[in-house]
């Protein structure tokens, strides 16, 4: 597909990689749900996608592309050692992607302990899994494949190592269209894998709930029990254990995500599944969609699954009954395990509170679920453009010396970074038969505060390999070219003649990354 437009001296053409949908186990380049541009309340600030660069470090925005791959991932249970068990397996829709089990079942047995509900995921503090052990939500996604009981290629007992699952996913060739479209060239690594499963989990969200309307109304929608709970879910408790005091929730669940904000240290809850004793850190999950639209709690609560009502998790909160070495500060008074003496009242006002917590839409958005048909199978509609079809600004310059150069600015709008090649042409020209052509012309790079300037001279003198990759090298070695990846920002590209030679010269800027969340605009 191609599109061409012509004003103020710009020739703009529009083309580029699909973008994907699924319905019905159909996979269809043209079309995909919006994953990248999810409206996000403006109350919410935390967000742990990774933005910036650094050691270990890389942008992962979520891309419609990226997410769908990341879609598929989640639900596909060929990903296990015996094509039992997907992450959606433990991480159901209709239970805001947790468990309604107390431990789940993986592909060696139970969990040792329960899954925790994925939603608003994006929003956690940057610490995953209940004992905090992922520091990042794309090094978590990985961690349940390598998992002897979950889903059993650990390499260790027999069991296939990750290269293996590695080499499976590499014979399907629905992961090898996926991956491409997905990251724009071809290979299935763990790193991909993780950055494709992140998307998809930070766009599981969940903000319509009766609580999300009333911050737009100072909860005059509130029932007088909800906005009693409300008060004593943000008031600290009182330090002599007396009923006037609030709940504490706050410290381990801020609003209004309502998730953890701190290492919260151990709950109270100390029993493990199979019987045992556990006295270790346990993070505090997101208090958002306890129960489901009709009212019934989506899955057992604590980390071992014990309690089946809110009802016993305040309860538990209210009267603390054990102490141990690790017991989170916020759950002691005057260094002993906290009593709050609630009234019956204020527990069932805390509850109802608790309620108002939970959205609708989750549980039924169709680009979230499960992408396969009921047999396993899916089919991909390959019809993605050839990889040549990119975004070109191009624009005629007059080049003169001293500082009559040739200036063209360009601007990188969206939130991702973009890859972009831009050329300074002169010789080319001559084919023609413009007879003023730039001889030799150079190319500077300057950009937004920060930016070191990029030069070129020639451009078989550097990047000469990532160049001629793009399939847009120039025609003559005295041309120059620049590959950048670029921040979203304000950028200008200067042309000058080499020994202060003039004439006419043309200067291209190529969107060499269109599926990118961000567009290239303005010459």
């Amino acid at each position: 597909m191609k599109r061409g437009a012509f004003a103020l001296g710009l020739w703009l053409v529009l083309a580029g990689p699909s973008l994907l949908q699924a319905e019905d186990g159909v996979i269809d380049l043209g079309a995909l749900p919006n994953y990248a541009k999810q409206v996000k309340p403006s109350y919410i600030f935390g967000d742990n996608t990774p933005v910036a660069t650094g050691p270990g470090v890389q942008p992962n925005p979520i891309t419609n592309t990226g997410a769908t791959l990341g879609r598929l991932l989640f639900y596909d249970k060929r990903l296990s050692r015996n094509d039992t068990v997907s992450c959606s397996s433990c991480h159901q829709q209709d239970h805001a992607f947790g468990d309604p089990a107390v431990a789940s079942t993986g592909v060696a047995g139970m969990t040792p302990r329960h899954a925790m509900r994925l939603v608003n995921a994006r929003f956690a503090e940057p610490r995953f899994f209940w004992d905090d052990r992922a520091p990042t939500l794309e090094i978590q996604a990985t961690q349940p494949f390598r998992n002897a009981i979950e889903m059993g290629f650990s390499g260790t007992n027999g069991d296939p190592n990750f290269s293996d699952l590695l080499a499976k996913m590499s014979a399907l060739p629905e992961y090898q269209i996926l991956f491409n479209a997905a990251f724009r060239s071809p290979g299935i690594d763990e790193t991909r894998i993780q950055r494709a499963l992140a998307q998809f989990i930070r766009s599981i969200q969940s903000f319509d709930s009766k609580f999300d309307d009333g911050l737009t109304q100072s909860f005059a929608n509130f029932t007088d029990s909800e906005k009693r709970g409300r008060q004593i879910f943000t008031t600290p408790s009182s330090s002599s254990g007396t009923p006037n005091g609030g709940a504490n929730c706050m410290f381990c669940h801020s609003d209004p995500t309502f998730s953890n904000s701190s290492s919260s240290g151990n709950d109270g809850v100390i029993a493990t599944i199979a019987g045992g004793t556990d006295l270790t850190v346990i993070s505090s999950p997101t208090l958002r969609d306890l129960v489901g639209p009709s009212g019934q709690l989506n899955t057992p609560l604590m980390h071992n699954g014990s309690f089946t009502s809110i009802a016993q998790v305040i309860e538990h909160y209210n009267a603390i009954p054990a102490d141990n070495p690790n017991l989170s500060f916020f759950l002691k008074q005057n260094g002993v395990p906290q009593n709050l003496n609630l009234t019956a009242q204020q527990k069932l006002d805390l509850e109802a509170f608790l309620r108002t917590l939970s959205g609708k839409a989750l549980y039924t958005d169709p680009k979230l679920s499960n992408p396969f048909r009921a047999d396993g199978s899916i089919t991909i509609v390959d019809t993605a453009p050839p990889p040549s079809q990119t975004v070109n600004l191009s624009t005629r310059l007059r080049v003169l010396t001293a500082e009559k150069v040739g200036i063209g600015g360009f601007i990188i709008t969206g939130t991702a970074p973009k890859r972009v090649l831009i050329r300074a042409l002169g010789p080319s020209l001559a084919q023609f038969g413009l007879p003023t052509f730039l001889a030799d012309p150079a190319l500077t790079l300057n950009g937004p505060a920060g930016f070191a300037p990029v030069f070129n001279d020639n451009w078989r003198s550097a990047q000469e390999t990532e160049i001629k990759g793009t399939g847009l090298a120039p025609g003559n070695d005295l041309e120059s070219a620049i590959v950048a990846t670029l921040t979203p920002g304000n950028y200008t590209a200067v042309v000058n003649g080499v020994n202060s030679g003039t004439g006419t010269g043309i200067l291209e800027i190529y969107d060499l990354d269109f599926a990118a969340d961000s567009k290239l605009a303005n010459i």
